[in-house]
């Protein structure tokens, strides 16, 4: 099992900018790759970024490219999700997810989710 735990969320002006965290814990060996997810009200979870714990390749949605970096620190099993000029839009709860090593793994671990609420 792991267990994630998100941070960092919490009101922010638009054109503002934030850092969130996910802190890995667990079976954290396990881990082949780190997404984030978000969820606005009225709206379906979708994907945002990901992030591969071995290689650090990262891919993001469209619609916050340009926008937003994500990293890790395979020490600290912490990983890092940065978004630049925020818009109204990117009101969610914001979410990590880890999926697992092995074939048609799908992401089965998912943190508690962190409100990001931007206001102007």
């Amino acid at each position: 099992q792991v267990q994630l735990a998100e941070s960092g969320g919490g009101s922010v002006q638009v054109g503002g900018s934030l850092i969130l965290s996910c802190a890995a814990s667990g079976r954290t060996w396990t881990i082949d790759s780190l997404a984030w997810f978000r969820q606005a009200p009225g709206k379906e979870r979708e994907f945002v970024a990901a992030i591969s714990k071995i290689v650090g390749s990262t891919n993001y949605a469209d619609s916050v490219k340009g926008r937003v970096t994500i990293s890790k620190d395979n020490a600290k099993n912490t990983y890092y999700f940065r978004m630049t000029r925020l818009k109204s839009e990117d009101t969610a709860v914001y979410y990590c997810a880890a999926r697992p090593l092995g074939e048609n793994a799908e992401y089965e671990y998912w943190g508690q989710g962190t409100q990001v609420t931007v206001s102007s």
